[in-house]
């Protein structure tokens, strides 16, 4: 391709939306545009990316055994319904983009497939025979982020790859799983990125096993913990840990002391001069289940120890069923306003107790009449502790369980690991942190889907068993920004040499000059019929403009047919760290074919 014949705008300065470096790159250097909140036009350099990202997937995917089909982007209500996810999506998270037709019909626009592909399953496989069948595709999603940020990263219509797996036994599920584990290692190690795989939680998707596939970059959404070793990597989300030990409590008995202006942790220890290993704190939650109740909850945790919020979520779903709910919507601290829809009386916010009254809600049918209490791990060996005393300005000190307060019937594990403590699997290893970006998901869902939506197959012993189900995603639209955000410097882009829209460009100084102008054209006849994709930089531009431009797109080989052609050379510059070589014209197909092979593989 000619660069004068090409789609090709580059701009100077970064673009005001942008906040990361490679939404500013990708909009610099002409590969995206926005068109509205959270949408992007993929322009031509940026479409051969995602081209070729789309063709290192289908390729490890197809690998496998995986079949390539397409499935419809707008899903009707009624199968989501059916699994009991509607609700989930189009209020809780509120990331469905839905709709009615003429008809009146209830439709969404797909953010993911789970429904649709259980439904197929369902209609189509009948027999064990047929198992297991792993169905993939590449295409448009869609979800409604509250705030659409990062260019490409999270925006709320992207290209994903998913897949879905089924099964008779877990030993099947779990070959495909792991044979998805080292197809995604694969993909991004040919797409030249640097990651790790990490435990992760499920979340909405649900099921039992996940893991993350994390691109590193400092720019990364989230963090991930791990250890020297490499024995252990997990989303903080779901990262476990072992606490520091609790330092001994200074207080032998019991009392209730005056400390005022004490409502955090750090002022009351300053206060009473203890450790907050010895503080017990109660945190309040509202949960709001999708039958509409709001269930108020009670979190008991140690004082130097935060609540982990998807832990407690997915705690708090297991309880659904006694509140007759099948899911949590909503989970948020209760701020003043929402306090006074339920509280009978001012609560003492910052000096509550494991046991505060539960006359402070006014029941009603939408409100549950009792705090669920929790504690934590953390809180229940702790002896001699401090707490609220449910009055406020005053704590007590030297309390106990089962002494002066109740320990709650319900022990969960919801404290945040954080980095610098002890591993579960090693306690001489200590949690290291690094940011990343996910680019990949893959899920063991069970039966989730297929007993809830009735999908089933007949055993070889004649029973109707429900499909045990696998789940696999891929951002590729995200995989290719990643990739920017993990490589780039002062001058732009730096595309690993596997996804960038072209291998080379030929940059010629002076398009007055013939020489330059014949042996630039030969170079890129040559370059491209032997399969070494090649841009001409044939513009009426001074030198320094097209070299400024080759350098923000990222094009891994810069050729410039310059003052070294006397010497019957061109200048060969790799764009990865700048460095200079001349080299013979009849050499350069050779030369560059040998540095593509040995990057790519």
């Amino acid at each position: 391709m000619r660069l004068s014949q090409m789609l090709f705008v580059t701009l100077r300065e970064d673009p005001a939306e942008a906040e990361i470096p490679s939404h500013k790159l990708l909009l610099r250097a002409g590969y995206i545009r926005r068109i509205g909140s959270g949408l992007y036009a993929y322009l031509p350099l940026m479409w051969r990316v995602l081209k070729k990202v789309s063709q290192i997937v289908r390729e490890e995917m197809d690998a496998t055994g995986a079949q390539e089909c397409l499935l419809p982007q707008l899903q009707p209500a009624d199968l989501w319904r059916e699994s009991g996810r509607w609700d989930t999506y189009t209020q809780a998270e509120g990331i469905m983009f839905s709709m009615t037709d003429r008809q009146q019909r209830e439709l969404g626009l797909g953010p993911t497939h789970e429904e649709v592909i259980t439904t197929i399953a369902k209609d189509m496989i009948r027999s064990y025979r047929q198992l297991p069948v792993h169905l993939y595709q590449i295409q448009t999603k869609f979800r409604d982020e509250i705030r659409p940020r990062f260019g490409l990263m999270r925006g709320r219509e992207f290209i994903m790859k998913d897949g879905y797996s089924f099964h008779t036994n877990e030993e099947s599920l779990k070959k495909t799983y792991q044979d998805m584990a080292q197809a995604y290692s694969n993909m991004l190690r040919r797409s030249g990125l640097q990651f790790r795989a990490v435990d992760a939680d499920s979340g909405a998707i649900g099921g039992s096993g996940s893991q993350e596939f994390m691109v590193l970059a400092e720019a990364g959404e989230d963090e991930v913990l791990y250890t020297e070793d490499g024995q252990y990597a997990a989303n903080v989300e779901k990262a476990v840990s072992m606490p520091a030990d609790a330092e001994p409590s200074p207080f032998a008995t019991f009392e209730k002391r005056e400390t005022p202006g004490t409502e955090t942790i750090d002022k009351l220890c300053k206060f009473l001069k203890c450790s907050p290993t010895q503080v017990v704190k109660n945190v309040l939650y509202q949960a709001v289940y999708d039958n509409g109740m709001t269930v108020l909850v009670l979190v008991s945790i140690r004082g130097d120890q935060d609540v982990n919020q998807v832990k407690l979520l997915n705690e708090l779903t297991k309880l659904a069923g006694n509140y007759q709910a099948k899911t949590v919507l909503f989970l948020t601290v209760p701020d003043a306003e929402a306090q006074r829809k339920w509280a009978a009386k001012s609560l003492p916010l910052g000096y509550m107790a494991p046991d505060v009254a539960d006359d402070y809600i006014a029941g009603s049918k939408e409100v549950n009449s009792k705090f669920l209490r929790l504690v934590d791990r953390t809180a229940v060996d702790l002896t001699n502790f401090v707490t609220g005393s449910n009055e406020s300005g005053y704590h007590v000190v030297g309390a106990n369980w089962n002494q002066e307060f109740p320990l709650p019937a319900t022990v969960v594990g919801v404290r945040t690991a954080k980095k610098g403590d002890r591993a579960v699997h090693n306690p001489e290893q200590t949690l290291q942190s690094a940011r990343g970006i996910e680019v990949g998901h893959i899920f063991q869902l069970g039966t989730k889907y297929s007993q809830a939506m009735g999908a089933t197959y007949t055993s070889e012993q004649g029973e109707e068993m429900p499909f045990l189900m696998g789940c696999y995603g891929v951002g590729v639209s995200r995989l290719a920004q990643s990739a920017v955000e993990q490589s780039y410097d002062k001058d732009g882009i730096i595309w690993p040499v596997a996804i960038a829209p072209y291998h080379a460009i030929i940059s010629i100084p002076n398009i007055s000059d013939a020489q330059q102008i014949e042996v630039a054209e030969k170079l890129y006849a040559e370059l491209n019929q032997s399969g070494i994709e090649t841009l001409l930089d044939d513009r009426d531009e001074r030198a320094g403009v097209k070299f400024k431009d080759a350098d923000l797109i990222g094009i891994p080989y810069r050729i410039v047919p310059g003052r070294s052609l006397k010497a019957g050379k061109v200048e060969v510059v790799e764009r990865a760290n700048h460095k200079s070589h001349e080299i013979l014209i009849d050499e350069v197909n050779s030369t560059l074919k040998q540095w593509i092979e040995a990057a790519i593989n």
